[in-house]
């Protein structure tokens, strides 16, 4: 990884990991990206968009972390006073803040409330090289606040036939949000997780999601993996749970490419 940021200059980029559908690897896809992006070299942040604080704890920090994303968004505190450093050297944490539940409830009672995610962002962004929203896992206001303070998005599909089913919801939940808020969203691509190439299953979500969309799907797959599952508990990223398992190798390369599209 220490190739990464020599074969290509770092840019502001702020990436949403968003899918409605749960259990899909999304928060998985958020905390090991940004860790192996950072361990690279470039300054990342992470900002928990999830009120169930899944990353945070990822990341080793208590869930009920104040303040976080909710002070700020509220104007209580600055993005800087709500970030806490991490054990990975080069990435920040924004945790959610006790607050944020309650926040799909809130935001839309406020006139453009689609944009404050994106102006608390901007006060900081000149810190970092990227900057990663880990989605809840809706298409609620706090999802749509990350798709209008995204550059790109990275939709993680679990390769499974359900995983299927919301993705014509979520393209077009995408558009709109491109149409009517956000010109500047792209896809950045689809990663296939929890991959068994064992199974039939596996292949053939593997293939339709590949020729439907031939050039939104990244080459790397995340497989299945034990230590993937663990890392969380011991509160760090598979690359410091355990480097050498398939899927530290996995989101290495992922990171490879994601920096080279």
């Amino acid at each position: 990884m220490a190739a990464l940021r020599a074969s290509v200059a770092c840019v502001a980029l702020v990436y949403a990991v968003a899918n409605q559908k749960g259990g899909v690897g999304k928060t998985t896809t958020a905390v090991n990206l940004c860790a192996c992006v950072a361990r690279s070299g470039c300054r990342t942040l992470l900002v928990d968009v999830d009120p169930q604080a899944n990353a945070t704890v990822a990341l080793g920090e208590d869930k009920r972390s104040a303040p976080g994303l909710y002070e700020a968004m509220n104007g209580e505190v600055a993005l800087r006073d709500a970030t806490l450093a991490t054990s990975v050297e080069g990435l920040a944490l924004v945790p959610p803040g006790p607050g944020l539940a309650g926040a799909n409830v809130e935001l839309p009672r406020q006139a453009g409330y689609e944009w404050r995610l994106r102006e608390v962002l901007a006060a900081g962004a000149a810190t970092y090289d990227y900057i990663m929203l880990d989605c809840p896992p809706s298409l609620g206001p706090l999802t749509v606040n990350a798709l209008v303070a995204a550059d790109r998005v990275i939709v993680p599909v679990q390769s499974e036939y359900f995983a299927l089913e919301g993705l014509a919801s979520l393209l077009e939940t995408l558009g709109l949000v491109q149409r009517e808020l956000n010109p500047r969203l792209t896809i950045a691509g689809m990663v296939l997780t929890m991959h068994d190439p064992r199974t039939h299953l596996a292949r053939d979500v593997e293939s339709e999601v590949r020729q439907h969309f031939p050039e939104m799907v990244f080459s790397t797959v995340i497989p299945r993996n034990v230590r993937l599952g663990e890392a969380p508990s011991f509160g760090v990223p598979v690359i410091d749970h355990d480097p050498t398992c398939a899927g530290a190798e996995a989101y290495r390369e992922l990171a490879r490419e994601l920096v080279g599209r």
